[in-house]
């Protein structure tokens, strides 16, 4: 985040009120402008909005404090992020959204440039979504947070969070980072969470964003990844200016880095630091997102970190325990031109129907976003220009993203959160009491390795120009296609509600150990009569400091997708190297996959 931004591709209007106002539309929760960091774009919505926000309407209230005060600290406008998971076990995406706070100790809020709405508690917190089973137009989150045991007040400044059964008792547990002691919340399955950072070992007390929970020595535990950022000191100020001369939001390269952590599940309730016996004490960077799946083809899990304009990692996974760090040589550390970018958000999947994973990045305006496309070895090319994603993107600051086939045509699209760093001078001139705002957007897979940008079809929502940070995907209305959960930074919710893509015919799947535990890191093959196989991954991480919905989706719509009779069944690679196959599931629904509950595949165990 070094460069200065200084460019929109339609200037949103000058804004005088700070105010949260309701737009009287089809999208209840939209902020007319004159919100901080919110404009519009006045671009053309097509009447078939594709995306819908319903977060007011569904009771989701928060709004992010992000603790602005006139003194730049870098955090302010790095935050924050959110997570869909299912916490209680009945089957639907609840909502965990992270919350900032005043930075110097002890400040009052009201010294804060934009002070929180009155009455609000500056925690975290947890909204249970209460479909439970019901229709998609019932939709309704009740504010769960007291009950579950979160204070009334966080401990440190929330940035990010990941989610997975670390203990293997079937139920969900948090971990969540901050400009500050990380904690993990262990949940008991009764509604409420424990604190129990300090018993687990997990606890960190470095700036951290990025954590991700994956299974990296096939133990049949959980073991957690977390990625730190910079060491900012609040009371050692470091004052960066932009090309005006004017003081602004300094980038990482201002500040000394830190390694990231690696945290072994013991399988006891504990981890171990295994940070240098693993290899990644050798590289530091200026983490922000993470990816955790396996590059190679080799069927062990590797890591991919997203750094803030320092060279990206691959770390590939040697099957003993360590890893080797190996992105410029597969080239992925630096963009086709050798440039470290600003990777902020960043996600793997299948888009070009090949059976590997590539890689999607989110970076600052005046670089582009950035595409790897995966040859299936781990090694990869950037397909950024080949693609049409690159001149799209060079005007943004972009950071929550993820590979959403919105159509549920098969073809994974990309879904970006757009919001500056520094100071836009057209917004700035104009008096904008908060000119970071961007529109965000959404670009549409046409295969090929081609993709065309849609955001002027997706809905009012999209016309909307704020500082977006964190996105969760997840199938919220569990109507067989992904909605958003989108976290402005000193702003309110969004809650993008999909309208177009279980008109599709799609399947569902969960993937689950005899525990009850997601198995995150399991590779899923829709197996097809005459074609290539659709290829998933099971995850929770990715994009911006967010966990999505562990549930896999292949829709099956689009011209030339194969009818549902066309399914043969399903082909797993499990974390641990076993490879099972299973019948054909019904479409419309979501059928849960046991493992040991298939036949092994006739391919037998992966190396």
């Amino acid at each position: 985040m070094d460069r200065v931004d200084v460019r929109l591709r339609s200037a949103p209007p000058v804004l005088l009120v700070l105010p949260l106002l309701l737009a009287a539309c089809d999208d209840p929760s939209a902020r007319e402008p004159g919100a901080p960091g919110t404009g519009s774009r006045g671009a053309a919505v097509a009447e078939a909005a594709l995306f819908v926000d319903r977060a007011a309407a569904a009771g989701l209230d928060f709004v992010q404090f992000n603790g602005m005060s006139g003194q730049y600290y870098m955090a302010e406008v790095t935050g924050s992020g959110a997570a869909l998971f299912d916490y209680d076990g009945d089957g639907d995406l609840d909502a965990f959204l992270v919350q900032g706070q005043m930075l110097e100790p002890g400040a009052d809020v009201r010294r804060a440039t934009f002070p929180p709405p009155a009455g609000v508690a500056l925690a975290d917190r947890l909204f249970r979504n209460d479909l439970d089973g019901g229709p998609p137009s019932s939709l309704r989150f009740t504010d769960v947070t007291a009950a579950a045991g979160f204070g009334a007040r966080a401990d440190g400044y929330g940035m990010g969070v990941t989610t997975g059964d670390y203990d293997n008792d079937g139920r969900t547990d948090l971990y969540v980072t901050n400009f500050g002691p990380n904690r993990l919340w262990r949940n008991r399955g009764d509604g409420t969470f424990e604190d129990v950072t300090a018993a687990s070992g997990t606890g960190e007390d470095r700036w951290s964003v990025p954590a991700a929970f994956f299974d990296f020595d096939r133990d049949g535990w959980l073991d957690l990844y977390v990625g730190n950022y910079i060491a900012e000191d609040l009371e050692e100020r470091t004052i960066c200016r932009d090309f005006t001369g004017a003081q602004d939001y300094c980038g990482p390269g201002a500040f000394e880095s830190h390694p990231d952590r690696l945290f072994r599940n013991r399988g006891d309730g504990t981890f171990e630091d295994v940070t240098e016996r693993a290899g990644l004490a050798e590289r530091r960077g200026a983490a922000l997102g993470v990816v955790a799946a396996d590059f190679d083809g080799d069927g062990w899990l590797d890591l991919y970190v997203a750094n803030d304009s320092q060279p990206n990692f691959l770390w590939i996974n040697r099957r003993d325990g360590t890893f080797e760090e190996a992105a410029l040589l597969a080239g992925a550390a630096v963009n086709a031109t050798g440039k470290a970018e600003a990777s902020m958000g960043v996600d793997a999947a299948d888009y070009d129907g090949d059976g590997d994973l590539d890689l999607f990045m989110t970076h600052l305006t005046g670089e582009t976003n950035t595409l790897y496309a995966n040859d299936g070895r781990g090694v990869f090319d950037d397909a950024t220009t080949a693609s049409g994603l690159g001149p799209p993107s060079r005007p943004y600051t972009s950071f929550g993203t993820a590979w959403i086939d919105y159509d549920n045509d098969g073809d994974p699209d990309l879904l970006i959160a757009n919001g500056a760093v520094k100071r836009i001078e057209a917004l700035a001139r104009a008096g904008d009491p908060f000119p970071l705002h961007q529109p965000n957007q959404l670009f549409r897979n046409l295969g090929g390795g081609r993709f065309e940008e849609v955001t002027d079809r997706a809905g009012e929502v999209f016309a909307l120009s704020e500082v977006s940070r964190g996105a969760a995907f997840g199938d919220v209305d569990d109507d067989g296609d992904l909605d958003v959960l989108l976290v402005s930074n000193s702003g309110p919710v969004r809650l993008l509600i999909n309208r177009v893509g279980s008109r599709q015919p799609w399947i569902g799947l969960r993937l689950t150990g005899s525990s009850g535990r997601d198995m995150l890191g399991a590779r899923v093959e829709l197996l097809l009569r005459g074609r290539p196989p659709r290829v998933a991954r099971v995850r929770t991480d990715g994009s911006f400091a967010s966990a999505s919905d562990p549930r896999v989706l292949f829709g099956l719509g689009g011209p030339d997708a194969p009818p549902a009779e066309a399914v043969s069944g399903v082909r797993v690679l499990w974390p641990d190297g076993s490879v099972e196959a299973f019948g054909a599931p019904p479409a419309g629904r979501y059928t849960t996959l046991l493992q040991g509950g298939g036949s092994p595949s006739p391919e037998g165990e992966a190396p």
